[in-house]
């Protein structure tokens, strides 16, 4: 893993009903292979998500938060 292929990216999260449902998403996001960090916010409705794009993709990442039942969208 090369520095190059890490990439960071901040999501428009939906669906929020308190911070159980920040905790999670981050839970279930730093399980998935290639997801370095994960900082998400209630009170913003968004997470920056550091990755390696090597081991998975911004689109992977959104699928796995709706298979969560939320929204998300990348907006950066």
């Amino acid at each position: 893993m090369t520095e190059e292929n890490i990439k960071t990216i901040k999501l428009n999260l939906q669906g929020l009903h308190c911070t159980s449902c920040i905790m999670n998403i981050e839970g279930e996001l730093e399980d998935t292979p290639g997801v370095k960090k994960v900082k998400a916010s209630f009170a913003k409705s968004e997470a920056e998500v550091t990755f390696d794009e090597k081991l998975v993709s911004p689109e992977k990442i959104v699928e796995i938060i709706k298979k969560l039942g939320y929204s998300a969208e990348v907006v950066g």
